[in-house]
């Protein structure tokens, strides 16, 4: 799973913290997408989870959209 990979590589996440951007990750994804897609949505749910968003419903609201938009 992408979010667990990056999320693991980081080294900074808690057991509750992955269980969170898994969650994130799997409501956001979207079959047939391509393994870049997935990476992409995974670095925006970590990226913004590490600005500050930590409320899951926040947390899947911003992540929907590109970062920088």
């Amino acid at each position: 799973m992408p979010i667990r990979g990056r999320a693991e590589d980081s080294g900074v996440f808690n057991p509750t913290e992955l269980a969170l951007l898994g969650r994130v990750f799997n409501r956001l994804k979207i079959d047939g997408q391509s393994e870049q897609q997935r990476e992409s949505l995974a670095s925006r749910i970590i990226a913004n989870y590490m600005a500050g968003v930590v409320d899951e419903e926040e947390l899947l609201s911003a992540s929907k959209q590109a970062l920088g938009r």
